[in-house]
């Protein structure tokens, strides 16, 4: 299958269609009737002859720190939406959340025929931070605002403000503590805005996140676990513990169902109401960021934030290829905003 034969089902001229195979303008009608056939025949063009045309490898580098991860999932997905549309692959590579391997895999991707590169950025470090400035290929960051390349990142200080006003209001009801449990601040979007959103939303209700309250885990549901455990140890008090993500906030569960299972009564401890009735009658609440799916249908639901992760995958993806195909100069800062999620409860 060719161009010209396209063409020919589709009522268009080739030129049409190699301009709507290569991101041109094509009229909506036009690109309607061309999709149609592309779809229906399963034409695929042939990446050697546009490595020649266009002087494009038609290949983007996907940094990512892990890939079992709901939300990096997410943002992937949004990538792959937009590349496949416009005829490029994405070449992915995890890193396990090392900064250095982040570094290896960037120069690894610049020094490869790839056309442009997006890291899902955590760190950006000083290595980050040179590779950024003297990249020979375009990269976009997405999660992580950094001056230094094109970048979509979240509100994390406003949703972190909002979740803390929300846990202020719940002590209201509840008394006692907040804890919480955050990232390392090498991490600017998770580790600190969050944590500095979220203490500032707590200062406006008029309630302070004491130090003793507050513990650092990584990216993990082990972690998560074992963080919480120690802060139900060391503090009888606490109502409410605050995760920097639902998949830390998913350990503090496990570990409320570990700390309180000796007060549990038998018959409930036998029954599959097990889970469920510790989180009512602990009196120990848990919130997250993130709106983990899986998280929602184990648990019915906790407090949480839903980022547009797809979005900004779709937006970085985009933002890529405008630079790629088009040449476009200008810098562009993207922050894409938020939307606190609460549980439904019945009445």
């Amino acid at each position: 299958m060719t161009i010209k034969e396209i063409a020919q089902l589709a009522g268009v001229s080739s030129a049409a269609v190699s301009r709507y195979l290569n991101g041109g303008y094509v009229s909506a009608e036009k690109k309607e009737q061309i999709r149609k056939v592309i779809e229906e025949t399963g034409y695929r063009p042939s990446a050697q002859a546009r490595i020649l045309r266009t002087k494009k490898a038609c290949l983007v580098g996907v940094v990512v720190p892990k890939i079992n991860s709901e939300s990096i999932s997410r943002v992937t997905a949004g990538i792959e939406q937009v590349l496949s549309r416009r005829g490029y692959q994405m070449l992915l590579a995890s890193t396990d959340n090392a900064p250095e391997k982040e570094i290896t895999y960037l120069k690894l991707f610049e020094n490869y025929p790839v056309d442009g590169i997006i890291l899902i950025g955590t760190v950006i470090t000083a290595e980050h931070r040179k590779f950024l400035k003297n990249s020979k290929v375009p990269v976009v960051v997405i999660g992580q605002y950094t001056k230094y390349a094109n970048c979509i990142y979240h509100d994390d200080y406003g949703a972190g403000k909002a979740m803390g006003r929300l846990v202020a209001a719940e002590l209201e009801k509840l008394g006692g503590k907040a804890a919480y449990i955050g990232v390392t601040k090498e991490d600017k979007a998770v580790g600190v805005a969050r944590e500095d959103g979220f203490r500032s939303g707590m200062k406006s209700e008029g309630i302070l996140l004491e130090p003793d309250y507050v513990k650092t885990a990584e990216f993990t549901m082990d972690s998560g676990y074992h963080a919480a455990f120690e802060l139900l140890k060391q503090k009888k008090d606490i109502r409410i513990i605050s995760c920097a993500t639902d998949t830390i906030a998913a350990g503090a569960i496990e570990a409320i169902l570990a700390y309180s299972t000796q007060n549990i009564p038998r018959s409930v401890a036998d029954s599959g109401t097990r889970m469920q009735y510790i989180l009512n009658n602990s009196g120990i609440r848990v919130t997250g960021f993130g709106d983990n799916q899986f998280l929602k249908a184990v648990t019915g639901g906790i407090p949480t934030v839903h980022f547009g992760y797809k979005t900004s995958g779709i937006r970085g993806a985009e933002l890529l290829l405008d630079v790629i195909e088009r040449g476009e100069k200008i810098p562009i800062e993207m922050k894409l905003g938020f939307r606190l999620e609460e549980p439904k409860t019945e009445k």
